[in-house]
């Protein structure tokens, strides 16, 4: 494992971000399909076999994808149309509070901000966006125009981790909003109701909970329509918190209403059929993505395999990454996927953009299928080393990955370290495993390496800690788990309360225990 020196420093390559690449990306679209030499077309053929295929008519294919039981009589109302007429909206889009000279210069710093970190390619920092809007005089909501505050609105959704700070920031500006009776627009409150249901790690019933408040009191108290957007967040939390029922009947509602999938529902199918552990699901969603005429790409097969692997079909899994790679390594003009963000962000609407365009013309979806990414990302690979640091006990495989990681240009980053430590917790400490004391150590020297010489995007978190104490406490003892804490604790600058707390009790709880260094080397002792 000594190897893992070799590509931690890998170069991230430059990636174009912010609101000018995605305009670059939408306003050229066309012209980049007309001039870009074609690559050979994919017949919707090929693709079904980028993923393995049954011989016989499963009884999924039967079936619609979500075919519930008609447990209660459709809603008959109410029967309101909310007008989208820029003249109809209240306050008119316009119409601002009296300012004085103090406030009309804050006004103005704020509208600055934003265009000219457009200009700049660099997306606005949410947080200065929103230092600049509570310097506002209260109620601040009534002093912006509708066009500014809604660009406002916009850079304040656009994060890349939501969490508790990020999910207040955004609220108070909704709190805001409704004081002034100031109607929010579909798009914000989608967000406000992606925020509530994500802004912790895993969701639960709560998160669920206030989400289905939020959307009741988005379409009963508000009068605006849930869109396409809305619902897929309400399913993605229904999944998450493991109300796969509630998940379904979400999904029908949407249905009910007339609202057709696009990429995003499609993909969210293929996972939810993940979690379902169902094979056969997974390939219908799938072949369901297909035959709409969406664009195939890293994303869609990284929701392929990641089904898969839940699915206990881990090989059909390995089957789709050789494929994006022999798939990849075939055309001339290779891309790979963007590791910014932002620019994440700007593709996937693209394609979305792309999905519509396409839909009804099978030329024009043939020219931006042969344009689309399908090389292994980031997350391809942690989901496989992932597979097989916790359940395979694979540790040649992961070698190769990691090896195949740098041939894309990939470094590894935190996450890989915490599933290789998780790996040697796992399957370390018994007579002739693949994850010795040894190794362990090599990859902790990598890791700490890496730390001090301050890699882009490797940082302390407490899942490192505690992988790290488990696994040292597994493979070498309490003594060296102690050491390795205090080695990580050296590196954890500013380390919240919470997680802090959160690895202190796995520590504390390793101590507890038996030592496992004297019976380390017996396979029975450690059943």
């Amino acid at each position: 494992m000594s190897a893992f020196q070799r590509y931690i420093h890998s170069q991230d390559a430059d990636v174009p971000r912010g609101e000018g690449a995605q305009d670059g990306v939408q306003g050229n679209l066309q012209a980049e399909v007309e001039d870009a030499p074609i690559e050979p077309n994919r017949t919707r053929e090929e693709l079904m076999e980028l993923v393995d295929q049954y011989s016989w008519t499963p009884y999924t294919d039967q079936l619609p994808l979500l075919d519930m039981p008609q447990l209660y009589q459709p809603s008959d109302g109410p029967h309101l149309t909310i007008s989208a007429r820029p003249e109809d909206e209240w306050p008119p889009p316009h119409y601002t509070w009296p300012a004085d000279a103090e406030t009309k210069r804050k006004i103005e710093a704020l509208k600055l901000y934003m265009p000219t970190c457009s200009r700049a390619k660099e997306p606005p920092d949410p947080e200065e966006v929103y230092r600049l809007y509570r310097a506002l005089p209260s109620p601040r909501a009534p002093y912006l125009t509708a066009n500014l505050r809604h660009r406002m609105m916009h850079h304040l959704s656009v994060v890349e981790k939501k969490n508790a700070h990020s999910m207040l920031r955004y609220l108070s500006v909704v709190d805001d909003l409704k004081v002034s009776a100031i109607p929010l627009s579909p798009t914000e409150w989608t967000s406000a109701i992606s925020f509530v249901a994500r802004y912790v790690h895993k969701s639960t019933e709560v998160e669920v909970e206030a989400a289905l408040q939020m959307w009741k009191e988005m379409e009963h108290e508000a009068g605006v329509k849930a869109t396409g957007a809305t619902f897929n967040v309400l399913f993605d939390v229904a999944c998450k918190a493991g109300k796969l029922v509630l998940a379904e009947m979400v999904y029908k509602e949407m249905e009910n209403r007339g609202i057709e999938y696009d990429r995003f529902h499609h993909v969210s199918l293929i996972w939810y059929y993940g979690l379902r552990q169902s094979g056969d699901g997974v390939r219908a969603a799938y072949k369901a993505l297909v035959e709409a005429g969406e664009i195939v790409d890293t994303v869609v097969l990284n929701a392929m395999i990641s089904g898969l692997i839940r699915s206990f079909e881990s090989s059909a899994a390995e089957d789709v990454y050789e494929r994006m790679k022999r798939w990849h390594l075939e055309r001339e003009k290779r891309q790979l996927p963007p590791r910014d963000y932002h620019q994440r962000r700007v593709v996937n609407l693209a394609l979305v953009k792309m999905g519509k365009l396409s839909k009804n013309n099978l030329k024009i979806r043939e020219k931006f299928q042969s344009r689309s990414i399908v090389a292994p990302d980031a997350h391809t690979f942690e989901l496989l080393i992932t597979h097989h640091a916790t359940t395979s006990g694979d540790l040649d495989k992961i070698g190769q990955l990691l090896d195949e990681m740098r041939m894309f240009g990939l470094g590894v980053y935190g996450q890989i370290f915490v599933r290789l430590l998780q790996g040697f917790a796992t399957h370390g400490g018994i007579r002739y495993t693949q994850w010795t004391e040894a190794r362990l150590e090599s990859v902790w020297r990598s890791l700490l390496q890496a730390l001090d010489d301050e890699i882009e995007g490797l940082y302390v978190s407490k899942w490192m800690a505690t992988g790290a104490i488990q696994a040292f406490s597994k493979c070498s003892g309490k003594e060296r788990a102690m050491e390795a804490w205090e080695e990580i604790r050296a590196r954890w600058k500013d380390a919240p309360d919470g997680d802090l707390d959160f690895a202190m009790g796995n520590l504390r709880g390793v101590m507890e225990k038996p030592d496992a260094a004297p019976m380390k080397q017996d396979f029975f002792l450690n059943m």
